[in-house]
């Protein structure tokens, strides 16, 4: 798992040294000031002839060591910080390509809550954990081997003390993580659930206002974050079992040591100064296994958090384009199924799309009508490759859609979503999300195709206006126009519009239609519409029941062949009147 993670440190390897290094000299300074106390005292206070020199000496290398030990630790503290901050940096952007590197069948697996969750609160533990290892674990561990030597070195039967205190924290860590860590993974899960909660009502807070539901949802939010703090509480209550018992077995140690080293001395085995820097020593060893335990724990609280970021990093992406030809262009806009079969589940026994097939001429407008569950949404996001087919082929351009680059094959495809999505920003700024370097020219015209351009100019800023988060600030057919102007700028072979005129009347609508057909000529166009005069002029119309073809022609002959069209085109066009 540590070694997933590793990469992240990448650019920041001399901080992460230097850090260790300094804290290694900080130790290595803590260490010898017991050593320098022990033969003050020895050699300059329990004397016959007490010598103020010697006692001035030991002290002045005391503080010069204490003050070397201050500025090497300060060092490592800036460049902890430095390197920490660039790993959760570092981590946040491995995770987040990944994440962008995503199919749809890859997102389907991870909630969004649960996403921002791990590039948040996960990354943050995470990093946490990497900044107390390199300040704290290499400085303790050392601070611990050799303060055990020169423990052993002023007296090895006392120092047999350690044979019983270290074995028992070590049991006792082990026990407390086997314990915990279960409890840190559904504290993790409640967490997803209440960022979940906090997401969706953010999104649909029209509804709630619309529905009068904010103190239904303030409840359920409530819950949510009870259900957290058990969970949390829960775990806590665990972990913080670590420091009573570790000063419990601390402080046992050192009235042992002070017990029996007492009556070494008053046996005249130990001198009092050996005895002073012993319990020095054991000081540092015990307080450095205590401050390892602190590591210990921190790695149990994260090991949850480390599991769920790799588990993002791991993730196996559903499609892969390397052994596309990147040289490969989309030559026009044809599209064929050939017995396309579909599955979300990857189930031949639970198929989405059935025994699909059908040829498209590049330029020609097909129309897609179904009931409400009959795939449109699904056949056309084979399209672009959004997702790969269970068998049977889909061909673009007259190949097949698993030969070309995904960028080669998305950039010759505009798809505009049942949910029209804008970012924050200006209009302009949304609108080159088509083409980056389009000119005002090519932006006006490919808004005045999607009837877009004179809304745009009632505005006092005009397209240098402001939207709010997700466009809150223009309507509903406001939204899905200049979602369309944005896939025109594209200037893509293929154009998919998936329900996305249904906010416009049906004049607009029209408007649209005409000028996708006469001003952008060689342009292949899908519309999903439950809206039958929308695909009236198509040149011919898929009908979808249940996930089969049942049938491809025009219009007119579609009036008189088949049901399904006969009977939306009589509840829609006159008024339900066979």
């Amino acid at each position: 798992m540590i070694k997933k993670l590793l990469p992240a440190v990448k650019g920041y390897e001399k901080q992460t040294v230097g850090a260790s290094l300094m804290i290694i000299v900080e130790g290595v300074l803590e260490i010898l000031i017991p050593f320098l106390m022990t033969k003050l005292i020895n050699e300059g206070i329990d004397v016959p002839d007490p010598s103020l020199a010697v006692i001035l000496k030991y002290a002045g290398l005391m503080l010069l060591m204490g003050m070397f030990a201050l500025l090497s630790g300060a060092l490592c503290a800036r460049l902890a910080a430095v390197a920490g901050t660039g790993f959760a940096a570092n981590l946040r952007n491995m995770l987040f390509q990944k994440v962008q590197d995503f199919s749809f069948a890859n997102v389907d697996r991870f909630s969004s809550a649960s996403i921002v969750t791990r590039l948040t609160t996960d990354v943050v533990n995470v990093q946490n954990l990497f900044t107390i290892i390199i300040r704290m674990t290499v400085r303790n561990f050392i601070i611990m081997i050799t303060a055990f030597c020169f423990a052993v070195a002023v007296n090895a039967t006392l120092s047999l003390v350690f044979a019983v205190t270290i074995p028992l924290l070590a049991a006792m860590m082990l026990l407390i993580m086997i314990k915990a860590h279960p409890f840190f993974e559904k504290m993790l899960a409640r967490m997803d659930l209440m960022n979940a909660r906090v997401q969706e009502n953010l999104i649909a807070i029209r509804v709630v206002k619309a529905f009068v539901k904010g103190e239904d949802e303030t409840v359920s939010f409530e819950d949510s974050a009870m259900a957290l703090r058990k969970a949390q509480m829960t775990a806590e209550k665990i972990v913080i079992w670590s420091s009573p018992l570790s000063q419990l077995i601390f402080y046992a140690a050192m009235v042992a040591v002070c017990y029996f080293g007492g009556r070494l001395i008053v046996g005249g085995q130990m001198r009092i100064g050996d005895l002073s820097g012993f319990l020095a020593y054991i000081g540092q060893i015990l307080s450095s296994v205590m401050m390892l335990s602190v590591v210990f724990i921190s790695f149990i609280i994260t090991r949850a958090s480390q599991k769920r970021i790799v588990e993002i990093l791991d993730e196996t992406i559903e499609i892969d384009d390397a052994e596309a030809d990147p040289s490969l262009e989309v030559a026009d806009g044809s599209v064929t199924f050939d017995r396309v079969n579909f599955s979300y589940a990857k189930n031949p026994d639970n198929l989405t799309l059935s025994d699909v097939s059908f040829r498209v001429a590049a330029g020609e407008t097909i129309g897609i009508i179904g009931g409400t569950g009959s795939s449109k949404t699904t056949l056309v996001q084979l399209i672009p490759r959004l997702y790969d087919v269970l068998s049977g082929s889909v061909k673009v351009g007259g190949r097949d859609v698993k030969d070309y680059k995904l960028k080669t094959l998305r950039d010759a495809v505009a798809m505009v979503l049942q949910t029209n999505l804008l970012f924050s920003g200006t209009i302009e700024e949304n609108l080159r999300w088509g083409n980056e370097q389009a000119t005002q020219e090519q932006l006006e015209a490919a808004c005045r195709a999607a009837c877009a351009h004179d809304f745009i100019m009632s505005f006092p800023d005009g397209y240098q206006t402001e939207l709010g988060q997700g466009g809150v600030n223009v309507s509903g057919g406001q939204k899905q126009r200049l979602c369309i102007a944005r896939a025109l700028l594209k200037r893509p072979k293929v154009v998919i519009l998936d329900d996305s005129t249904s906010a416009c009347d049906t004049a607009t609508d029209a408007s649209i239609r005409h000028a996708l057909k006469t001003q952008l000529e060689g342009m292949t166009t899908f519309i999903i519409t439950q809206r039958i005069a929308s695909v009236m002029d198509a040149d011919r119309v898929i009908v979808l029941d249940d996930g089969r073809l049942v049938a491809f022609d025009t219009p007119a002959n579609l009036l008189k062949s088949n049901d399904i069209f006969r009977e939306v085109y009589a509840s829609q066009m006159k008024g339900g009147e066979a």
